[in-house]
């Protein structure tokens, strides 16, 4: 049974590119598992530091793995003097 998630990340002011650099990295690296069947990023057309995700994973083991890889681990490490507050993340189910 598929999981979905949407991620909530801000970047603090002035660091929106340095952010989406670094997200992009991470889109890479979570398209590439194989629970991985969707990743998509988004970001705010009004508020530039403001990146969504929406996130699709074929299974729970396959998200606990995916939160357990290296690319996760190194974004929490390089993004840790421009992320404003810690991610929000929404674990959803599609109604329609």
């Amino acid at each position: 049974m598929s999981v979905f998630l949407t991620a909530i990340i801000k970047s603090k002011t002035g660091q929106s590119a340095a952010m989406k650099e670094l997200l992009l990295e991470l889109v890479a690296g979570s398209k590439s598992e194989a629970a991985c069947l969707q990743y998509d990023l988004h970001q705010s057309t009004e508020t530039p530091e403001v990146f969504i995700f929406h996130e699709e994973w074929a299974s729970q083991e396959g998200l606990d793995l995916h939160n357990h890889q290296p690319h996760i681990q190194e974004f929490v490490q390089n993004s840790a003097d421009i992320i404003d507050g810690t991610a929000v993340i929404y674990k959803t189910e599609r109604v329609g």
